[in-house]
């Protein structure tokens, strides 16, 4: 079977370019706004970067160090929230430009939070369950100084996972000598985890796709084609969710590379078959009704829906012209270059913005953080009811923008997040 026009491999693209898509984003948006120059610059930077080595024991007895960082970006509106990321390409400039990111998409959804961000250089598929905890632990026991349920709360993230929330929040407890469940969210809910924070972000995803569908006259879900790059936490829950209401998911890869039917995706198979142990790729994945695809060729991959799931600096100008969707939703933080964008909406491919789109996590990860400060917790039923409701509000609030200043989703989302910062900041003065 046929996917479409091959296209030729994308550019490689530095994760540091991260940052540069961040502050170009930033300065686009604060052009619509009449902010004070020292406002603007203050907004624009970090308000500390934390960097740390750190030593770990490897089970055959050596010793080797690990570089780890924690960026918060603001704290203007609450304590700063963000996850946790360990990846081989992980540095400073990208913890800089996820931060940034966590600042906006907090108060895009009205949560009292900043943002942050954090980061281990290492790759934990090849790191032992001893080591990873072992790594976790004094990894967490650099970061004691500077979070705490009232000043900053890490959440898990590219590699990360409950269990490695479970770990930080042990860590912490008995550092300070008693038990502080809220010190971190995405925990298992054994100890203090909140219902349907697992799925959060990916379910978030496909919640805000079908107000963008429906706003576009496209209720009937049979029809309507999904490609997703990336099947981690949020790609491969946004597929599961998606076939369960009835969507046609029609590709989806990871690192190694993807399945496609054009018919649709047995996704909860696929799911199954990569979680079913810890190195299954979705390249080994065995079907006669699936064809292995390289990850370039989703983006020729015939589709209504398009959701980047991966990482950050993924379409650009090197392939934004190859996307065969009509809407365009950001599972991922950061996925579209400024350029990638342009093309974009010059072709009049609507793009529903990370910052909103992908909200659904820190939501949830806010839930869990207040069950857990008044020690009483919600179901699951109550936790998707009130998350349905913060997004669709958000949802919102973003048309409102980009229909009243005649601009694009993201745009508007960026003006309407940094402007509420600003406005607080501005409420609340500068110190002395």
């Amino acid at each position: 079977m046929s996917v479409g026009t091959r296209v030729a491999p994308a550019p490689t693209v530095t994760p540091n370019k991260a940052y540069e898509t961040s502050l170009a984003q930033y300065d686009r948006a604060v052009s619509h706004l009449d902010l004070p120059a020292g406002l603007i610059e203050y907004m624009r930077l970090p308000k500390r970067e934390y960097t740390v080595n750190f030593p770990v024991r490897m089970d055959n007895g050596d010793v080797k160090m690990f570089t780890g960082y924690r960026v918060h970006h603001n704290l203007v509106l609450g304590p700063s929230k963000g996850g946790i990321r360990y990846a081989p390409h992980v540095d400073l400039n990208e913890v800089r430009a996820l931060a940034m990111w966590m600042t906006w998409k907090c108060a895009l959804v009205g949560l009292p939070y900043g943002g942050a961000k954090g980061g281990v250089i290492c790759d934990p598929k090849k790191l032992s369950d001893k080591e990873n905890e072992g790594l976790t632990r004094r990894f967490a026991s650099e970061l004691v100084p500077i979070i705490s349920p009232h000043s900053d709360i890490p959440a898990p993230d590219m590699g990360t996972n409950s269990q490695t929330m479970a770990w930080i929040m042990d860590t912490y407890s008995m550092t300070v000598g008693y038990s502080v469940p809220a010190v971190v969210t995405g925990k298992p809910i054994n100890i203090g985890g909140s219902e349907g924070r697992e799925e959060a972000t990916g379910r978030g995803v496909i919640i805000v796709m079908e107000e963008a569908l429906k706003r576009r006259g496209r209720i009937d879900r049979d029809e309507i084609r999904i490609a997703i790059q990336g099947f981690g936490n949020v790609g491969a829950h946004a597929a599961l969710y998606a076939s369960e209401l009835g969507y046609k998911v029609v590709a989806v890869t990871d690192v190694s590379g993807g399945a496609y039917n054009p018919d649709g995706l047995d996704v909860e198979a696929l799911f199954n078959f990569t979680r079913a142990a810890r190195n299954n790729l979705l390249k080994d994945y065995a079907s006669d009704d699936v064809d292995i695809i390289e990850n370039d060729e989703l983006f020729g991959v015939e589709c209504d829906v398009f959701i980047p799931a991966a990482l950050e600096d993924q379409v650009h100008e090197g392939n934004a012209d190859d996307i065969k969707a009509s809407l365009v939703v950001e599972g991922a933080n950061g996925p579209t270059t400024p350029g990638g964008d342009d093309i974009l909406r010059d072709r009049g491919i609507v793009v529903v913005p990370d910052i909103l789109a992908n909200a659904g996590g820190v939501t949830v990860s806010y839930f869990e953080w207040v069950q857990d400060l008044q020690n009483f917790f919600w179901d699951e039923v109550e936790i998707m009811r009130q998350l349905r409701r913060i997004l669709l509000k958000a949802y919102d609030k973003v048309v409102a923008v980009a229909e009243d200043k005649d601009i694009d989703m993201r745009m508007a989302a960026q003006i309407h997040a940094i402007n509420r910062v600003a406005q607080a900041t501005l409420t609340r003065g500068f110190y002395p």
